[in-house]
Formats: C-alpha cells, structure tokens, sequence
C-alpha cells in the first residue's frame, strides 16, 4: 500500500463493534497448545485512514524460549526450521514474550477506542488456542484477546478469492510470496495482516 494512506490513521472502535484486529502468527514444536512448546510470537497493529482503507501499522515479535517440560516434536521443527536451543538465538520467556506483544496492543485498543483485541489468523484458532495457553502458563491477567471470537483469514481466503491455503491466497491477492520465508511467525503474520486488509478493502470498496 501507498505510505500516503497509511497517515493520519482514524479509531477502529466503530468498525467491529469496538473489537480490535490484531493480526497474529504463532510457530510451534507441535499442534497441541497444553503441552507443546511455543517458539515464536507475532502481532501486526492494523490501521484504519481517513479514507477507510485498513493498512499493516506496525509488527511486533518474539523468539520464545520453551517452557519446562514443553515437548517438541522433531516433524514440527522440520517444517518451522526452528533451533529452539540455539546458541544466537534471542529468546525470551512465555510471559517475557507475551508482555512484549500485549504491550503494544493494549496501547492499540485504547488508541483506537475499542473495548478489547480480536485475534486474526489463519486457522485462527490454532494461535488463538497457544496463546491462551501460554496466558495461562503464566499466570497474566490481562489478555488482551478476546477468548473464544477471532477473524479467520481462511474464510475470507474463500469469499474473496476461492482459495484457502495461505501462500495461495496471497498470489490470488497479488502479494507477493516467498516459499523459502514461509513458517516464520513475522512474514506468516504480516502476509495473514496484507491478506486481510486486501479483503477488507475490496468489501468497503464494493458497499461505498
């Protein structure tokens, strides 16, 4: 999108009932959340201009270091390409993690007049589900999140373009696509956040 449009962004507080989009991608060692480590975070802020066209704002991400007794599976790393115990790798805590990416949004929802975040993904469920277990993990208090309602990208995937797997949404959407960068929580979000804006400004464009 042009840099232009992404100035002087206006609230989303009356676009989704006062929900805020946040966009997130998680990788794992595994598919399930109560037992298998999280490795990385990402969340995209997503803006609204004053011509009512949503853009990617601003990404904030984390490497996650796994919490004891996590289990990782091998088939899960392969995919991801993540060295969980490398020695250069930067990783924080779960709750370190999480602090890091609900800071942001929670700055997001108020600068936005919303009530609370809403969690975009791709199969939304499956981040929504990592990072409620790792809030509870921890023990904080104040997920931004809403618990159980999220905007699947799958769905709109669907709609706008009859394609339900990422990547090939994304060439659908004209985006461009890097196999070789797939499986790494920023680019998997940002790609997730482009596709939604790129839906959500088509649908505006098409009901103004």
């Amino acid at each position: 999108m042009n840099p232009a449009t992404q100035q002087d962004p206006v609230p989303l507080g009356n676009r989704f009932r006062g929900f805020c989009p946040i966009v997130v991608d998680v990788e794992t060692g595994g598919f399930n959340a109560s037992t298998d480590a999280l490795l990385e975070v990402a969340a995209v802020l997503v803006g609204l201009n004053k011509e009512q066209e949503f853009f990617c704002q601003q990404t904030v991400a984390a490497h996650v270091r796994p919490f004891d007794g996590a289990n990782i599976d091998p088939a899960s790393l392969e995919v991801n390409k993540i060295d969980p115990f490398h020695p250069l790798r930067i990783a924080l805590t779960e709750q370190e993690a999480l602090e890091k990416i609900f800071k942001p949004v929670r700055k997001h929802i108020r600068q936005n007049q919303c009530t609370r975040a809403i969690l975009v993904g791709h199969n939304a469920f499956f981040d929504l589900g990592f990072i409620k277990a790792a809030v509870e993990r921890t023990g904080i208090k104040d997920n931004p999140f809403h618990p159980f309602s999220n905007f699947d990208t799958v769905t709109l995937g669907a709609m706008a373009y009859g394609q339900t797997v990422l990547s090939r949404i994304a060439v659908a959407a004209n985006l461009e696509w890097e196999s070789s960068s797939a499986h790494s929580a920023v680019y998997d979000a940002e790609k997730t956040a482009a596709i939604f804006c790129d839906v959500m400004n088509k649908w505006s464009g098409m009901h103004t």
